[in-house]
């Protein structure tokens, strides 16, 4: 469970497992009513690990986003508020399975159910695929990306809804979406920066993402914003599956999430592997802190 969070986690019987058993077995709610009781915030565990090109593991993401985050204080000095007062579930993790369309259309279900709550759902990834359902569940306007890559194939390796092709796949096929912001990409093929020189998509560099402002881009539009923890410079988060050097710094990644944040109706973090000591994974759970604080935070001023 994320520290601070109170457990929606349901429990499920052999019969339960067995009526599942189509879907994966995985954690959802069938089609009852919410028992949330006007949560404000619902953390979904996404473990998908399926077209990961380098570096697998992936599928340890939302559990050791989870175990990282437990040293953090309940306290936010700047906003004065604590996080466990923030009305927080955690929904545990979706189990992923190997039919990826299935399985998104799935983690799209448990995250609209989320919204139609009124309720900010929180991803913890898993392969950047997962954004995809994030995306359909919320139908944006306006996608904000922190990313080391462009992630705008058509297909990597034949595959449309590899990592590598999903800001393609939310441009491409999320009509809400009208256009995308990434900041922090450093790296693309050249038919990907073909596409990327389109007046729907803005691409920021690490160099310019410290001095850049939204200004007045996001206004009254519906934004939903996603954190590959591969936009961090690999020296403060290595424990990801494709390293990019000469990327950003934490601090101007948390000043992005806090930008965006009283504009995002979803937000997820994604990418996280268990091939390090714990940064990528703490630098995860800190900015799901951060998106939760000056969310709620703007909701009262």
């Amino acid at each position: 469970m994320f520290p601070g969070a109170t457990d929606e986690r349901e429990e499920t019987d052999t019969a339960d497992q067995a009526a599942d058993s189509d879907r994966g077995g995985e954690t959802d709610t069938r089609g009852r009513s919410s028992d949330r009781g006007g949560a404000n915030f619902v953390v979904v565990g996404a473990p998908l690990d399926v077209s990961t090109t380098f570096q697998p593991g992936t599928r340890f993401g939302p559990r050791r986003i989870r175990t990282f985050a437990e040293p953090f204080d309940d306290y936010d000095h700047r906003t004065d508020q604590h996080f466990s007062d923030l009305g927080v579930e955690d929904h545990g993790d979706v189990r992923a399975w190997d039919d990826v369309d299935a399985y998104l259309e799935w983690l799209e279900g448990t995250l609209r159910d989320i919204v139609w709550d009124d309720a900010v759902p929180l991803t913890l990834g898993g392969e950047h695929t997962v954004s995809l359902a994030g995306v359909r569940a919320i139908e944006p306007e306006v996608f904000v990306c922190l990313d080391a890559h462009l992630d705008l194939y058509n297909a990597y390796d034949g595959n449309e809804l590899s990592h590598a092709a999903v800001t393609r796949r939310i441009l491409d096929d999320v009509d809400s979406v009208e256009e995308v912001v990434l900041l922090g990409v450093r790296t693309g093929s050249e038919a990907e920066w073909e596409r990327a020189a389109a007046e729907d998509v803005t691409v920021v560099p690490p160099e310019d993402v410290g001095e850049w402002a939204f200004g007045d881009r996001l206004g009254d539009r519906d934004v939903y914003l996603s954190v590959d923890i591969d936009a961090a410079d690999p020296g403060y988060a290595p424990g990801t599956g494709t390293t990019e050097p000469f990327g950003l710094e934490p601090r101007e990644m948390r000043d992005v999430v806090r930008e965006v944040a009283p504009h995002a109706s979803g937000f997820d973090v994604v990418e996280v592997n268990d091939r390090d000591d714990g940064q990528a994974a703490a630098l995860a759970g800190k900015l799901v802190r951060e998106f939760v604080f000056e969310r709620a935070a703007s909701s009262l001023s």
